[in-house]
């Protein structure tokens, strides 16, 4: 399921036209056009729906492959569905992260749409939870309802400001206790959430954490997964908006002048792929702190809700100024992550529940810039599909 096309949606009495697209270039060697969908301050669309998916596009999900679509209907309802090519089935073999990203694009829904005025009746897979991966039937169905009491979210705040921070952070800068309490409590129900700084559980975590990734790294499905989604300049980022992005300044140069390629980051032993490996290792061991969130099962519903929790605690770890960066390899569940896989539930879940989400925080530097996104009119249907 994929549309690239602009998309003429008939909506009751009005028609609408989302234009998105080219965009300008700045002098910068960053993509501007590829982070326009984060520039929405007084910005309406004319229909309700609209104005709150131009804020759920903005939702984190692994690799940033944004897989959501959307068929609006009628005049106050919408189905949401999973793009099958946006799938990744060497790290995320079931798309319990991918499902993650259907509950966080789902929260900011109904954050944007309460901002609205609006309340959200929302269906989650109307036709049955698919397994053993997600297929094409529905993610959730929703429906609009103007209603002048619901209540507005503080977090809505932060859906801007919110950024994944891969950078390496301060040594010097612990996060406090009464800090992380602060994060935790944004969590939804059925989500338990725990959270430590302590030097013991952060060794343990950042060793896991490496180990992990150096795992994944190491493995040539799940790499080669990652590589062939990585845009290197601001010229491909402009181009494929979606997937993993390495257009600063630096990297713009290198790919330009041919160090840093897809071809050499796929290849042991050469300086990109070393360089890869290091920087992520470096980061994975510079953790001040660490947070994760459980649930009892794992059904698709859990999933949803793990994503919920999942991007209002980065919502709220945004409003307390802390850098927030998942580090989902010891979750995934393919083959060669067996093992650290049964080390994190052992250390994070020793009841038996599922670990969904485990992250790094701290204070980074410089504030991360936002990940690109397709604009919103890639992401709806056609009214006949």
């Amino acid at each position: 399921m994929s549309l690239s096309r602009r998309a003429l949606l008939v909506t009751g009495a009005a028609s609408v036209v989302v234009l998105g697209g080219a965009g300008s270039w700045l002098t910068t060697r960053t993509s501007v056009s590829a982070r326009k969908p984060w520039d929405l301050d007084s910005k309406s669309f004319g229909d309700p729906r609209l104005d709150a998916l131009a804020y759920a596009i903005l939702a984190p999900s692994p690799h940033n492959m944004q897989p959501w679509r959307v068929r609006l209907e009628g005049d106050d309802a919408l189905t949401v569905f999973a793009d099958s090519d946006r799938l990744l089935p060497a790290t995320d073999p079931p798309a319990r992260q991918t499902t993650i990203g259907f509950g966080a694009f789902l929260e900011l829904l109904r954050q944007a749409a309460a901002q609205g005025g609006h309340a959200l009746a929302v269906k989650p897979f109307p036709e049955g939870e698919p397994y053993p991966t997600l297929d094409e039937r529905p993610v959730a169905q929703v429906q609009f309802r103007k209603d002048a009491a619901v209540e507005r979210d503080p977090l809505f705040a932060q859906i801007l400001r919110r950024r994944t921070t891969r950078a390496v952070f301060a040594a010097d800068r612990p996060v406090d206790p009464g800090t992380l309490t602060g994060i935790i409590e944004a969590a939804t129900e059925g989500v338990h959430v725990q959270a430590s700084g302590d030097p013991l559980r952060v060794r343990e975590l950042r060793d896991l954490t490496a180990k992990a990734w150096l795992a994944e790294w190491q493995d040539p499905a799940a790499r080669g997964e990652t590589v062939v989604v990585t845009r290197i300049g601001k010229a491909e980022v402009g181009k494929a908006p979606w997937g993993i992005t390495l257009d600063g300044p630096l990297m713009s140069t290198l790919g330009a002048l041919g160090v840093v390629t897809r071809e050499g980051m796929d290849t042991p032993g050469t300086a990109a792929y070393k360089g890869g490996v290091e920087s992520y290792l470096d980061a994975c061991k510079s953790a001040m702190a660490h947070l994760w969130s459980t649930t009892a099962t794992n059904t698709r519903l859990d999933q949803l809700a793990a994503g919920a929790t999942w991007v209002r605690l980065q919502q709220a770890a945004t409003r307390e100024g802390v850098a927030f960066h998942p580090l989902s390899q010891p979750l995934q569940e393919f083959p060669a992550m067996a093992s650290h896989y049964a080390w994190a539930h052992a250390m994070l879940a020793p009841e038996g529940h599922t670990v969904q989400m485990l992250v790094r925080l701290g204070y980074a530097e410089a504030p991360a810039q936002p990940a690109p996104r397709e604009a919103l009119e890639s992401k709806l249907l056609p009214l006949n599909s």
